[in-house]
């Protein structure tokens, strides 16, 4: 746990690192500036309980691509040390996303065969939620990377959602197959090809972001962060609304109080504090990155999250889905039709 990132950092992130190990059961290492780590976990009796890495550095939440080079000692540097020494398996940070991808990269390098890490998230939609990847880590894609993308997101889905066999699409601005810019007309040709494990059902618009008509759709992360932050607002929108009407007479408090069961459950389903944060997929490591405005639970649930993700082998099954889509298109190669460049016989028949 990274726990100078975030804007609540560190009093919020070392809160909920001691609810997540003491109502979760999540074994969590604490990296940050050990005196004032030390000083929080005394606070909460903690402090013998929950073990703490020093860093002597942390990533500013203003800081960008650079950040890997220029903070060689950080603490989400350090975090990543800890992952690749064995000593931890996944990492969370609620610091600056742009910092923690460039710095994750740069210190897990990524998974064989992966061009581009993807950030994943989990939409609230019905009746299960829905995967978007790329929110935000690779603005600059290219048709190759979304290909890629459907094999991370499928595998994210299966372990996070249980969804067997997920359902594909490819964000762009119409459902024909033709629809879209040079980007998403080619990915299309790529993912209507014969990609192991990834069930392609064709383009999606925005409006079925949030009508659950796929379980994993894909995009690039300048598209991707553009939608997320339109459907953010849209649920807080939505929420406000929600509430103004709700107190606004008598009968509405007294309908309210009879179905507060099942709005305390869409309370729960829009809230983005029980979701645990974005998944950096295609890294030699798991990496969660909470939101930045995250208190202790939403920093308890990115530990959840994080801790889940590595007991399902998340890295090991976006291995074993990039290596089976690297031998399909060997075998296609070398065992596909004939070559029709081939030189003619020397006595062809009459």
């Amino acid at each position: 746990m990274d726990a100078m990132g975030g804007d609540e950092a560190p009093e919020q992130v070392v809160a909920g690192a001691v609810a997540a190990a003491r109502e979760h059961g999540v074994r969590v290492v604490l990296v940050g500036h050990a005196r004032r780590v030390r000083d929080l976990l005394r606070e909460h009796d903690a402090l013998g309980e929950i073990p703490l890495v020093h860093a002597e550095d942390a990533l500013a939440m203003d800081e960008g691509a650079l950040a890997g080079w220029r903070r060689p000692r950080s603490s989400v540097a350090i975090a990543c040390h800890l992952i690749r020494r064995g000593h931890a398996a996944a990492l969370v940070s609620a610091g600056s996303t742009g910092g923690v991808v460039a710095t994750s990269r740069l210190r897990l390098r990524g998974q064989p065969g992966v061009m581009r890490p993807a950030l994943a998230v989990v939409l609230p939609t019905r009746p299960r939620p829905t995967v978007l990847l790329d929110a935000g880590a690779t603005a600059d894609a290219k048709p190759e990377m979304l290909a890629q993308f459907a094999t991370l997101g499928t595998a994210y889905a299966r372990i996070r959602l249980g969804v067997a066999s997920p359902r594909v699409g490819l964000l762009t601005i119409g459902e024909e197959a033709g629809k879209g810019n040079k980007l998403t007309r080619r990915a299309h040709e790529l993912l209507s090809g014969d990609l192991p494990g990834v069930d392609f059902i064709g383009n999606i618009e925005g409006g079925d972001l949030l009508a659950g008509a796929v379980d994993v759709v894909v995009t690039d992360g300048f598209t991707g962060n553009v939608a997320l932050k339109t459907v953010e607002g849209a649920v807080r929108l939505a929420v406000t609304e929600m509430r103004a009407a709700i107190g606004s007479g008598l009968l509405a408090r007294a309908a309210t109080l009879l179905q507060r069961r099942q709005l305390r459950r869409l309370r729960d389903r829009l809230d983005p504090e029980t979701h645990g944060g974005g998944v950096l997929l295609g890294l030699n490591g798991t990496v969660v990155i909470a939101h930045g405005a995250s208190r202790a639970p939403a920093i308890a649930s990115a530990c959840v999250l994080a801790r889940d993700l590595a007991a399902g082998r998340i890295v090991e099954q976006i291995g074993e889905g990039l290596a089976a889509t690297r031998q399909n298109r060997f075998s296609f190669r070398n065992h596909g039709e004939p070559d029709t460049a081939a030189p003619a016989p020397d006595h062809p028949e009459p």
